[in-house]
C-alpha cells in the first residue's frame, strides 16, 4: 500500500478540486484500489462507492451485468470486460468517472488462459476512455496486486490530466 497512497492522495485531492465523483469495479486487485482512494481524509466527498467483482455472481448480483456477458464481450480478463465494469459502475453509482479491473494474480493464470500476472484496467469519464493490459510476468499474488493497485492509480491519474 505505501506505493499506492500517496497517489491516492493527490488523486483524492484532484477529484475534489475538480468537483468531481468516482465509483470502481475491481476484481484481482481484491479492494486495493479503493482502499488507497478511502484511505484520504474527506474521501466521502468524491468516492461514491465501490466494489470487488470477483464472480460471475457478483457480476450479475451487484452490477446487474448479465450471465453470459452481453455480446460482442466474450470473457472477463480482457480490455473491453474492464470497459465494461468502469462503465457500468459509474452509471449504477452516477458517478463523473469509473474504473474497472479484472485479471490473474497467480499463483496460477486463470480459467481462460490468461498467465498470471494479467490484468486489464480502464477507466471512462469526461470525454476519457481507455482500457489497457499490463502483464508483469510474475507469479507473486500480493505483488501482483499491488502492481495492478499501482497502474490502475497511474491510469486514472492520466484521465485527470
Amino acid at each position: 500500500m505505501e506505493a499506492l497512497l500517496p497517489l491516492a492522495a493527490k488523486l483524492g485531492a484532484r477529484l475534489k478540486e475538480r468537483g468531481e465523483t468516482i465509483a470502481i469495479a475491481e476484481s484481482s486487485t481484491g479492494g486495493l484500489i479503493s482502499a488507497a482512494l478511502l484511505s484520504v481524509g474527506g474521501a466521502s466527498t468524491y468516492f461514491r462507492g465501490g466494489g470487488v467483482i470477483y464472480t460471475a455472481q457478483a457480476r450479475s448480483g451487484l452490477l446487474q451485468i448479465p450471465n453470459p456477458l452481453p455480446s460482442p464481450i466474450e470473457r472477463a480478463s480482457t480490455e473491453p470486460y474492464a470497459q465494461l465494469l468502469a462503465d457500468t459502475v459509474r452509471a449504477r453509482l452516477d458517478a463523473s468517472w469509473g474504473l474497472g479491473e479484472t485479471g490473474a494474480t497467480g499463483p496460477t493464470g486463470n480459467r481462460y488462459g490468461d498467465k498470471p500476472g494479467h490484468t486489464c484496467i480502464a477507466v471512462t469519464g469526461a470525454g476519457f476512455s481507455r482500457a489497457i493490459t499490463l502483464e508483469t510476468g510474475s507469479d507473486d499474488r500480493i505483488a501482483n496486486m499491488r502492481a495492478f493497485g499501482l497502474r490502475a492509480l497511474e491510469l486514472l491519474a492520466e484521465a485527470l490530466g
